[in-house]
């Protein structure tokens, strides 16, 4: 049975003096992919408070968190499924489920544990404490864009095939399985709203994007954005824009374009154009302060360098920085105070103010990507 402290609080190694305990709330992870490792980061005390190694290829790893902020399960890329505790610092538990993966969601309930593969492709489900493998839903294609959904439901979309798949974990036994065709040549990622109704998936064999209204008994696939790059030149896709990081601001929706130097934005009801801006590069992620008023902004090599920062209300520029080379990944406090910047070749964690923009502090890491702290748990989607 669970204790109240393994509930609550971190320690860091056995020792248990008040010194050495911290609420996991405070807590975040850092994926630092050249070592396989992931660092314990402390918000209040912007400070690194621990490592935790032996997690495998971290090189396009993502994780979610269990609804107690306990555990975190790691997607890494050489297929590892990673169960890790962040109470006691170390990995409980770790099976290779498959050849490569391309990240993961957990149940709503969180009693189940989802992962996406490239390699063999579809997607398997495990016991989230055990990580016994529940299920195999083998899809014959690399899968993206997979999410969580109210309901015990993962919802996922195939490269190859252009469908979305809806897996129905409400019952007991297999899960019933839902297949959307059309939606699209070549899906490249996908997002969920936090309310668990609106599905969208970007395109790359396509010049748009294509929605599911997931609360329609009988979802069908709407397109969104066609032709939004007609008569521009295409450049070349240096890195794919990750939708996962999507901006929702007050009734709109703002997105990344895909080989073009804008973001796109949409009326979160009607899946109307609304209006676009244009940017410094190529937008990898395009991330809303929690309360909506700003969208913050990175890039794909070899303009990673930079962040720009768009007003929500006049769709315009109000800021731009350089943190430093190979920005890939930013992480806002819940309340959006500040947000924790990964600048990989600098080998730092960046901290900064949200409303005066001013550096905080840095916390130095081996390779930094991906952030991802404790709240995540209490949100659809991430």
């Amino acid at each position: 049975m669970k204790t109240f402290l393994s509930l609550l609080l971190l320690t860091l190694g056995t020792a248990t003096n008040a010194e050495e305990i911290r609420a996991t709330g405070d807590l975040g992870l850092v994926v630092e992919r050249a070592r396989g490792s992931l660092l314990v980061i402390d918000q209040s005390d912007r400070a690194a408070i621990g490592r935790i190694d032996g997690l495998g290829d971290l090189s396009h790893a993502s994780l979610v968190y269990s609804p107690d902020e306990r555990f975190a399960y790691v997607f890494g890329r050489d297929g590892g499924l990673s169960k890790v505790d962040i109470v006691e610092g170390k990995v409980s538990a770790r099976v290779l489920q498959a050849g490569n993966s391309i990240g993961g969601a957990i149940s709503d309930d969180g009693s189940l544990v989802a992962v996406s593969n490239y390699e063999p492709g579809g997607v398997r489900v495990f016991n989230a404490d055990t990580l016994e493998m529940l299920a195999d839903i083998p899809t014959a294609s690399k899968t993206i864009g997979l999410v969580d959904a109210p309901g015990r439901r993962f919802v996922f979309t195939t490269w190859d095939d252009g469908e979305t798949w809806i897996a129905d974990f409400s019952k007991s036994g297999a899960p019933e399985i839902t297949t959307i065709p059309e939606m699209g040549a070549n899906p490249y990622d996908a997002l969920i709203t936090g309310d668990g109704r609106t599905y969208i998936t970007g395109l790359f064999g396509e010049d748009g994007l294509t929605a599911l209204d997931l609360w329609n008994e009988a979802p069908q696939p709407i397109r969104i954005l066609q032709g939004y790059g007609r008569g521009k030149e295409d450049l070349p896709v240096y890195k794919m824009p990750h939708l996962e990081g999507w901006a929702k601001a007050g009734d709109e929706f703002v997105l990344p374009a895909v080989g073009h130097h804008e973001v796109l934005w949409i009326d979160a009801a009607t899946l109307a154009e609304t209006g676009r801006t244009d940017t410094y590069g190529q937008p990898v992620f395009a991330m809303a302060r929690p309360d909506g008023r700003h969208v913050w902004v990175n890039f794909a090599h070899p303009l990673n360098d930079t962040i720009q920062v768009i007003d929500t209300m006049t769709k315009e520029v109000i800021h731009e920085f350089k943190p430093g080379p190979a920005v890939l990944h930013m992480e806002f406090t819940p309340r959006g105070h500040e947000v924790w910047i990964s600048v990989r070749d600098a080998g730092k964690v960046m901290i900064y103010d949200t409303q005066s923009f001013e550096k905080l502090r840095e916390i130095e890491a081996d390779s930094p990507s991906g952030i991802f702290f404790t709240a995540r748990a209490h949100r659809t989607g991430l």
